[in-house]
């Protein structure tokens, strides 16, 4: 069929990780964090290859990617994690898919029920 004809669409994905809860206590500092991504983010197999198919942006409290290649949101929670390793946040803080396209940095929900133990 000659008449037809493919073109791949160009698909913009955007993810958001929101930091507000441990940026309002002053714990992580989002703009840091951002850079850390801007580093540590692979396209094509290496890091610093960002170009202009991913774009790393802070708005306040959160970071938003900008993709126009296939990029997996899976990646930014590996990559949040890891973060989170390297500056002793991991015990305080976890990763949580708010939304399809958002994760959410929240502090572990830890029961206080010391009246229950004494008993």
């Amino acid at each position: 069929m000659p008449g037809k004809s493919k073109k791949a669409k160009k698909v913009q994905k955007k993810f958001v990780l929101d930091c507000t809860h441990p940026a309002e206590d002053k714990i992580l500092d989002p703009s840091e964090f951002a850079t850390y991504l801007n580093e540590k983010i692979k396209v094509g197999g290496k890091t610093g290859n960002l170009g202009t198919n991913v774009i790393i942006q802070k708005e306040g409290f959160k970071v938003n990617i900008l993709s126009d290649i296939p990029f997996s949101k899976r990646y930014l929670k590996y990559l949040t994690k890891k973060y989170l390793k390297k500056q002793n946040l991991r015990d305080w803080l976890r990763v949580v898919a708010s939304s399809p396209s958002t994760y959410e940095l929240r502090y572990f929900q830890i029961n206080q029920d010391d009246d229950e133990a004494e008993d």
